[in-house]
C-alpha cells in the first residue's frame, strides 16, 4: 500500500494488559479523541481469560461512535506481546472466533505444564527472553492449550498475536507479524528471522499464517460488519504491531534511529537498535525484541511502576517532588535498594529483598522523592545494560514528574537525555505506520531537555551503585 491519504483519520485500537484504548488519530500522529475500557477478565473455566466477546462489543460501539465524528479511513491494531488467540476457521466470524479462551498471562501455570515446557523451550535467541512469570509467552500458552484441550488445538486454524487477532476479526485475513512475535513469544528467533525450534517440533507451523509488515494493509473491513455498525465499507485494516515496538517506530519515523528509548509505566521498557547481541543477558531482565522492520532490538524490562508504588506508598502527594527534598535524601544517604517486586530484573537474586538503607524517609513527600530517585537509578541501570549509545529518549508516565528526566540525565553522564510529554506515543506511532509507504521525510517529534541538577546527585548515584554491588547475593553454588 502506498500510504493513507493525508486528510484521513485512523482508528487505533491499543490492547494493554490492564486497559484498552480506541483513539481517533490523524495521519500526522495527533490524537483527536480517545475512548477507554478496563480490560475485562473472567476467572474460568478452563483458565482465567480475557472476555473477547465483551471487548468486541465495546470496540464496535466505539468505532461506530468515532465514525460519526471523524472521517475514518483505516484501523490499526496494537497490543502487548504476552498473549495470543487460537481461532477457528470461521470466515463468517460467529461469536469471537476463538477456539479456546484467551489466557490471561498473569494466570499461574499448572506445575506440570511449567516443568514440561521448561524442557522444550530452546536457547535464549529462540526464546528472546528468560522464562517469565505466570503464563507469559505465547508458545507456553499454546503448549498449555495443547495439553488441556488437544482436540480444540487440532481443529483450530490459526494462532494469532493480539493485534493480528483484531485485524482478523475486522477483515477476515490472518497474518503473522515480526514485532509481536519478537516480544517474548518464544515462537520466533529474531536474529535469524525464523521460527523457533519449538514450532516445527510441535507441528505448530500449520497454525502460523503468512507474514505481513506492521504497516501493510491486509484487507478491508468485512462488509457485514461495516453495514451492521455504520462503518465506512472501504475502511482499511492494517496488520499492526507490538505496542512498545510501535512506540519505538515513532522515533524511527522522526529520524532518531540510533536512540535508546525508555518507556515508563507499570514496566520500564528499554529498547535500542544499537545494542550488540552479545550484551543481552537473560538473567538480568534483558530481551531480544524486534522492531517493525524485523530487525533485532536490545531490550530490558524492569517493573518500575510496581516498585515505585511500593516505595512511595498509597498516600504519595500529587504535587511534583521538590529538588530540595530529593537533595536532602541524597545528602544524608537514604537509599532504596532492589528489588521491591517479585522480579529480579537487572539484579539477580534480588526479588522481594528491597530495603531502605540509611535514615528512612520521614514524610509522604520524602517517600515519593525516594521512589523517584530509585526509578531514575533503575533507568540509568537499564541504559548501562543496553550499551553506550549517546542519544536517549524518555517517555511514558514517569516523565510527568519533572524531576525524573533531570535525575536520569544526572545519573547517566555522557548521554544526551531528552523526553517526550506526549501521553499517546503508541497511538501516534500506530497512525504513522499507516502512512509509512508514502512518507518522504522525517516526522517532527517534540522533545524537551531536562534541567541541570547539583552534584550531590552524581555522588549519590555512585554510592548507590556501590551499595547495590555490595548487597548482591552470591552466585548459586558459591
Amino acid at each position: 500500500m502506498a500510504g493513507m491519504r493525508s486528510d484521513g483519520v485512523l482508528a487505533v485500537f491499543d490492547v494493554g494488559k490492564t486497559n484498552i484504548k480506541l483513539s481517533a488519530v490523524d495521519a500526522g500522529g495527533r490524537v483527536l479523541e480517545t475512548l477507554s475500557l478496563a480490560n475485562p477478565v473472567r476467572e474460568g473455566p478452563p483458565w482465567r481469560h480475557h472476555d473477547l466477546a465483551a471487548i468486541r462489543a465495546w470496540l464496535f460501539d466505539g468505532l461506530g461512535a468515532l465514525a460519526r465524528r471523524h472521517a475514518l479511513v483505516g484501523f490499526v491494531p496494537v497490543g502487548h506481546g504476552s498473549g495470543g488467540v487460537l481461532v477457528r476457521d470461521d470466515p463468517d466470524m460467529g461469536g469471537d472466533g476463538a477456539a479456546l479462551p484467551m489466557i490471561d498471562y498473569e494466570q499461574p501455570l499448572p506445575e506440570e505444564v511449567r516443568r514440561a515446557y521448561a524442557t522444550l523451550a530452546g536457547p535464549f535467541f529462540d526464546r528472546g527472553s528468560a522464562l517469565m512469570h505466570g503464563a507469559t509467552h505465547q508458545a507456553r500458552q499454546l503448549f498449555w492449550m495443547e495439553r488441556e484441550a488437544p482436540q480444540a488445538v487440532a481443529s483450530a486454524r490459526w494462532y494469532l498475536g493480539i493485534p493480528q487477532y483484531w485485524a482478523w476479526v475486522m477483515s477476515g485475513v490472518a497474518v503473522s507479524e515480526a514485532s509481536v512475535l519478537g516480544a517474548q513469544s518464544h515462537l520466533w528467533n529474531v536474529p535469524e528471522r525464523r521460527w523457533a525450534a519449538i514450532v516445527p517440533a510441535r507441528g505448530w507451523g500449520r497454525l502460523m499464517p503468512p507474514f505481513a509488515r506492521a504497516w501493510e494493509r491486509v484487507g478491508s473491513i468485512r462488509p457485514a460488519l461495516a453495514a451492521r455498525h455504520g462503518l465506512p465499507p472501504a475502511l482499511a485494516v492494517f496488520a499492526g504491531g507490538h505496542d512498545s515496538s510501535v512506540n519505538f517506530y515513532r522515533y524511527q519515523a522522526a529520524g532518531l534511529r540510533e536512540a535508546t528509548v525508555i518507556s515508563t509505566g507499570t514496566w520500564i521498557v528499554g529498547l535500542s537498535g544499537t545494542t550488540p547481541l552479545e550484551l543481552l543477558d537473560e538473567h538480568r531482565g534483558m530481551t531480544c525484541n524486534s522492531d517493525v522492520f524485523g530487525a533485532p532490538l536490545g531490550g530490558v524490562l524492569s517493573m518500575g511502576g510496581r516498585e515505585y508504588a511500593a516505595i512511595a506508598g498509597p498516600d504519595a502527594p500529587q504535587v511534583p517532588v521538590a529538588v530540595e527534598t530529593a537533595a536532602r535524601l541524597a545528602a544524608r544517604g537514604t537509599m532504596a535498594l532492589p528489588s521491591f517486586g517479585d522480579s529480579d530484573s537487572l539484579f539477580p537474586g534480588s526479588a522481594g529483598r528491597g530495603r531502605i538503607l540509611g535514615e528512612p524517609p520521614a514524610t509522604a513527600a520524602e517517600r515519593k522523592a525516594l521512589a523517584v530517585l530509585y526509578c531514575a537509578l533503575l533507568t540509568a541501570e537499564c541504559l548501562d545494560a543496553l550499551g553506550p549509545g549517546r542519544e536517549v529518549v524518555l517517555d511514558g508516565s514517569f516523565v510527568r514528574e519533572p524531576l525524573y528526566p533531570a535525575l536520569v540525565g544526572a545519573f547517566a553522564p555522557g548521554r544526551r537525555v531528552r523526553f517526550s510529554l506526549d501521553a499517546y506515543g503508541v497511538a501516534a506511532g500506530a497512525a504513522l505506520l499507516a502512512g509509512h509507504g508514502a512518507r518522504t521525510e522525517p516526522v517532527p517529534v517534540d522533545l524537551s531537555e531536562p534541567g541541570a541538577l547539583p552534584p550531590v546527585f552524581t555522588a549519590y548515584a555512585q554510592r548507590w551503585r556501590a551499595a547495590v554491588h555490595r548487597d548482591a547475593p552470591a552466585p548459586a553454588g558459591s
